[in-house]
């Protein structure tokens, strides 16, 4: 016999083991969908819900629609809305500290009932800067340094700036820096 005879017949070259082709555009599409869906729901959370907050109204009235019921009957009232806030400028006060000389840099914003307030305190400005001044200047740093003592700063300034109107229109003072050095 011949060594072409001896010979089996030549086979096919096996295919390669290993993962077949597509499994891997299988997972490779799957994890950019997860990257993806994991980018938006990221997006959603930094941009702090704002998105939620307006769908929540349209929930509501639909869940109401849907049992044939409103919120008069129940007797629940709508709660009052976020209100305009009045921006001030920064204050940068000395406390009342002694011996030793402190300062206190502060931005307030103020949360109006109306657009009428922000209007009224527009035109009384001055007034305005000064009872906040003067508040500042008579507090010292151990007391505002505490969650209680900015707490009871806020009331008094949202006191005082209502004091100023001719009808109370300031709901709340908010603190945006507040720096005691």
């Amino acid at each position: 016999m011949s060594e072409a005879e001896s010979k089996p017949p030549a086979s096919p070259v096996p295919a390669a083991q290993g993962i077949p082709l597509k499994m891997v555009i299988i997972i490779v599409v799957g994890t950019l969908v997860l990257g993806l869906g994991g980018a938006f729901a990221l997006l959603k959370l930094m941009a702090g819900g704002h998105g939620g907050d307006e769908q929540k109204p349209e929930a509501t009235v639909a869940k109401a629609a849907e049992h044939g019921e409103t919120e008069a009957k129940h007797g629940a009232a709508k709660a009052p809305g976020p209100g305009a806030i009045y921006d001030i400028d920064p204050f940068i006060v000395n406390l009342a500290d002694t011996p030793e000389v402190r300062y206190l840099k502060l931005t307030v914003k103020l949360e109006l009932e109306s657009q009428e307030a922000s209007a009224e305190l527009a035109s009384r400005t001055p007034q305005l800067r000064d009872t906040i001044l003067v508040l500042l200047t008579s507090k010292d740093s151990a007391s505002i340094r505490t969650t209680q003592g900015k707490f009871e700063l806020r009331t008094e300034i949202t006191q005082r700036v209502n004091s100023l109107l001719p009808k109370p229109g300031v709901r709340a003072a908010y603190f945006t820096d507040f720096v005691v050095q």
